[in-house]
């Protein structure tokens, strides 16, 4: 699949559901397997008429859609494959009422598609530990309740927590505060010990080199952008882009489900370099 996936190309591959169903197949168990009741090394062919495929020697039936949201639903698996093309190719996110449009199905049939992609887009993503140079820095996300008041005057923002490995992934948290009780385990659980963190002046990462990083940080508040390697540029970048395509495509996203959008942002992220990878990996994690 080449890195510009059109959507003629999308249908030219995926024209029916049974093109889709023989794809998930191939990609979850591949073409070839030791079936798991007779044990021997068998093709599997297509049941007529119904979406498994049974072993060439003693008919045991193996069901691609098996442990998947496709498996009990009444949407056409084309539909689902369709959605998950348009989660890993737009740059900005899907919305809920877009999938609505794209796929004619109903508002809670479409909320519920993203919710469950966004979810096996966290799965794919895992949490690798980070390594090298690492930049942290905190942010909040959300919008304003009329007469509730938060310290540093952010009104029900909901604070996030960010790391990334210059260069590799990115990795971010939902916290209750920014305390350095409460960042510093993350960061613990995260970067290998000995790698160089770099951060803004927040008081709650001046305890990092007793934790075994190398630690230097920018003074943000006197105008300091860039302290010799140290920054907090990448990060800046990506929490921008996460608030641009929040405002600009999904307009609120509660707490409630924040986690969910995030994840997403950080599978796109760290796929950016094999953005034709995306769409495969995605139906493996299914």
């Amino acid at each position: 699949m080449s890195n510009k996936f059109s959507v003629l190309e999308f249908f030219k591959q995926f024209p029916d559901d049974d093109a889709c169903l023989e794809h998930l197949m191939e990609t979850r168990y591949g073409k070839q397997l030791v079936c798991p009741k007779c044990e021997k090394d068998s093709k599997f062919h297509r049941v007529t008429g119904r979406p498994v495929y049974a072993c060439q020697y003693c008919g045991h039936h193996i069901s691609p859609m098996a442990g998947t949201p496709f498996e009990k639903s009444r949407t056409p698996l084309q539909k689902w494959f369709y959605a998950v093309y348009l989660f890993t190719t737009s740059r900005h996110g899907v919305p809920a009422k877009e999938l609505q449009r794209q796929l004619s199905v109903t508002y809670k049939t479409a909320w519920r598609m993203g919710h469950e992609i966004r979810k096996y887009m966290g799965e794919v993503d895992g949490d690798d530990g980070l390594s090298g140079h690492v930049e942290v820095d905190e942010t909040y996300i959300g919008g304003r309740k009329k007469g509730v008041q938060f310290r540093g005057g952010h009104l029900g923002k909901t604070t996030v927590f960010g790391m990334v490995e210059r260069g590799g992934k990115v990795i971010t948290r939902i916290v209750p505060n920014r305390r350095s009780s409460t960042l510093t385990p993350h960061i613990v659980d995260n970067v290998a010990s000995g790698a160089t963190v770099s951060s803004d002046e927040w008081a709650a990462y001046k305890n990092l080199s007793r934790e075994g990083f190398t630690h230097g940080a920018c003074d943000h508040s006197n105008e300091e952008w860039v302290n010799g390697i140290h920054h907090t540029n990448t990060i800046e970048g990506f929490w921008s882009r996460v608030k641009t395509s929040i405002r600009g495509t999904h307009i609120h996203v509660s707490k409630k489900y924040l986690a969910n959008y995030l994840v997403e942002f950080e599978y796109r992220y760290n796929m950016r370099t094999n953005p034709s990878l995306m769409f495969d990996r995605l139906l493996q994690s299914f």
